[in-house]
């Protein structure tokens, strides 16, 4: 230890060892502009450090607590050296001394970043980086003894008692020597059960408690923020060489919140059971996000807020579209901007991750730029055995504790919490549906959507709305036994408005299948229902049913039952405000409809007014629906869009803005038109010798 050197003078601290990515490693503390900095620096940072002796977990205390005692004999120090009074500039102190306390300040900021970073950790990730946090204090302690070796306490005139207090902080920084015994333990029992459940051993329950316990997870909150923290860490890559072992944990902290924390329902305050926590409100509805965190565009809850040159903020998958159409001005106040540049909100993104994960809404999770970490994260782990199979053992946990629950006829008490928990599972890939659905959870989840508990149907509706996504699920769904007429139920009788949007969801997913989607078209019942929701429902719920439809509508043979049902009319009443619905009109003139969407009176025009002024997908759709109606009905068609007065202009517009396919389908209703008009000229010449004249066309709309 004696052939310590002091570093060179630095201004930045250099990184930290590998591993410890939340330490030291991107840290570059400023350097002080005079002495009199320097020394309000020292002082400020040793009193911090004095208090910073906590740890989010039961271990690491000891690296911790050496750093606060050093900071309190530093403190004591600190405060005893020449004071600045009105002076600011250089001199304050002798140059050695002034060089050799700015490297002191320097190894005080790498400490307070290595506890920042413990801090900021998640207990597990913690405990795998034990050995490379206590070898990190471990060299932090040898430099400061250096340092304060060779501070020049002579010069600085410090009287002897404060020159004791040096050379004591000094000799136990030397003596420092880490005691890691217990952690390494701890940390070895963990690898090994993570070794067992590769080797598909079932973990003793008391066993994993008490491991959980020492690491510092004792319920379902601290259980479910650990998992969030882990999560997080693995999409960012903090550490590539635990990642393998975290993927594991996150698997085994789903298990254990099963099977320690959620075997039973929590009470809430008023000593009903049924609510998940922070998922739905009283009604059994997620709450409204703010007006702020809303998209000016598209109404929707923000994924990836940015700001434009206006300083209005958007989501930016909305305003690139905006953008993309060739538009140049701010959506909201119309202001022509000078630069399309687009600067991330990212105190708003926080803000609105904030609130979802408050709230229990996936959206900043599923989306973004944080989202797509995660799910990045998530694809590495079916190459991970022991997170498969702690996933494996959570699916046929939560079945079995379901079969018991329904078997004695005890729901929504005892229900509730393990159907929520399905339906957290079967959110994280497909692996996990599979595991979920081969558990046999199918045929236990559809009685339930019968339910009166309204958080308790629509957990077990949107638990069947994912599980669908996978193929064999959707066989499952189908031939369970009172499956689709379960889901005509909750559609029709559901207890809030989201069980109905995702009972229309579901209907979405199993019609991908060609096979179901002809059998679901058969089932007036369906039809009728989604109907209804598409005229009734809210927006987010007329947006699922509308694409219900459009899906059964790719099949011929269900045109007829959906023109039976109306289809055509509620699609039409919901041009405008959802940019499906032009896509479903589409899709019904394509396939034989033709007919009932003209019979509505107005058809034509609404179809013509959202060629202006809908989304890109909704002005393409809405002019291959009026192409189809001309080509199916000819002149019965025809000259209803001839009758419309901005018809030429509506065309002409969407060839110059319009997406690719728009502007093929705006060229052809174009040429349609063109046509008809000469047509009509001919005739009238042949009538009476005078041509009727027809409607004036931009000269974009002559082109050949």
């Amino acid at each position: 230890m004696a052939n310590h050197h002091p570093r060179p003078v630095v201004t930045t601290a250099p990184s930290a060892p590998p591993g410890c990515s939340t330490s030291s490693e991107s840290f570059t503390p400023p350097s002080p502009r005079s002495d009199a900095d320097l020394l309000r620096s020292l002082r400020r940072l040793a009193r911090d450090l004095s208090a910073a002796a906590d740890t989010p977990a039961p271990f690491l205390r000891a690296a911790l607590a050496s750093i606060s005692r050093r900071a309190k004999l530093l403190a004591a120090a600190f405060d005893d050296l020449p004071a600045a009074g009105e002076e600011e500039a250089e001199g304050l102190l002798p140059r050695s001394a002034s060089l050799c306390l700015r490297e002191v300040l320097l190894v005080l900021q790498r400490f307070k970043a290595v506890a920042a970073g413990c801090a900021s950790r998640s207990r597990v990730r913690l405990l795998l980086q034990c050995d490379e946090v206590e070898e990190e204090v471990r060299e932090l302690h040898q430099e400061l003894a250096t340092l304060l070796d060779l501070l020049p306490v002579a010069e600085l005139g410090l009287a002897d008692d404060v020159a004791d207090l040096l050379a004591l902080a000094s000799r136990q920084c030397r003596r420092f020597a880490p005691e890691a015994e217990a952690e390494r333990a701890l940390k070895a029992r963990v690898l090994a059960l993570i070794q067992e459940i590769e080797r598909e051993i079932v973990p003793e329950r008391e066993r994993l408690a008490q491991i959980l316990l020492e690491v510092g997870v004792h319920d379902a909150a601290s259980c479910g923020d650990e998992i969030d923290r882990l999560e997080r860490e693995i999409g960012d890559r903090v550490s590539e060489k635990w990642t393998a072992a975290m993927i594991a944990l996150v698997g085994l902290l789903r298990y254990a919140k099963c099977v320690l924390f959620s075997a039973t329902p929590r009470p809430s305050a008023s000593g009903s059971s049924t609510k998940p926590d922070n998922e739905v409100n009283d009604d059994g509805e997620p709450p409204a996000p703010p007006p702020d965190f809303r998209c000016p565009i598209s109404l929707d809850l923000m994924r990836d807020p940015v700001v434009v040159a206006s300083g209005q903020t958007y989501d930016r998958e909305s305003i690139a579209r905006w953008f993309d159409a060739g538009k140049s001005t701010c959506p909201k106040t119309g202001q022509v901007l000078l630069a399309l540049e687009l600067v991330p909100n990212k105190a708003l993104k926080n803000l609105i991750a904030k609130w979802c994960r408050e709230n229990g809404v996936a959206a900043m999770m599923d989306g973004g730029e944080t989202g797509k970490k995660i799910e990045a994260a998530q694809a590495v782990a079916p190459n991970n055995k022991a997170a498969q199979e702690a996933a494996r053992m959570t699916a046929s946990f939560l079945v079995r504790k379901l079969s018991s629950a329904v078997s004695f006829a005890s729901y929504p008490d005892a229900a509730s919490r393990v159907v929520h928990e399905i339906r957290l599972l079967s959110k994280l890939g497909s692996d996990s549906r599979a595991f979920v659905g081969e558990a046999g959870a199918v045929p236990l989840l559809v009685p339930l959507l019968h339910s009166d508990d309204a958080a308790l149907q629509l957990n077990a509706v949107t638990a069947l709305l994912n599980l669908s996504i996978l193929e064999a699920n959707k066989k499952r769904v189908m031939h369970a036994d009172g499956g689709v007429d379960a889901l005509c139920h909750v559609m029709s009788a559901g207890a809030t408005w989201r069980a109905k949007e995702n009972a229309a969801a579901t209907v979405l997913s199993l019609a991908a299948v060609h096979a179901y989607r002809r059998r679901l078209g058969r089932n007036n019942s369906i039809l009728e229902k989604l109907v209804d929701l598409v005229r009734a429902g809210p927006t987010t719920t007329k947006k699922d049913a509308l694409a219900a439809l459009l899906a059964l509508a790719g099949e011929r043979e269900n045109i007829g039952r959906l023109v039976d049902a109306g289809v055509a009319q509620v699609a039409l009443s919901a041009v405008g405000e959802e940019e499906t619905a032009a896509a479903v009109l589409a899709a019904l003139a394509k396939r034989g409809g033709a007919e009932a969407i003209v019979g509505v009176d107005g058809a034509v025009a609404r179809l013509v007014a959202e060629m202006r002024r809908g989304t890109e997908w909704a002005r393409e759709n809405a002019a291959a629906a009026l192409v189809l109606l001309c080509r199916r009905l000819g002149a019965q068609a025809v000259t209803r869009v001839m009758a419309v007065p901005s018809v030429e202009w509506a065309i002409w517009e969407l060839m110059g803005t319009g997406t690719d396919r728009a502007r093929r389908k705006a060229a052809s209703l174009g040429r349609i038109c063109r046509r008809w008009a000469a047509a009509s000229a001919a005739d009238g010449e042949r009538g009476n010798g005078c041509p009727v004249s027809p409607s004036v066309v931009p000269p974009a709309m002559m082109a050949s």
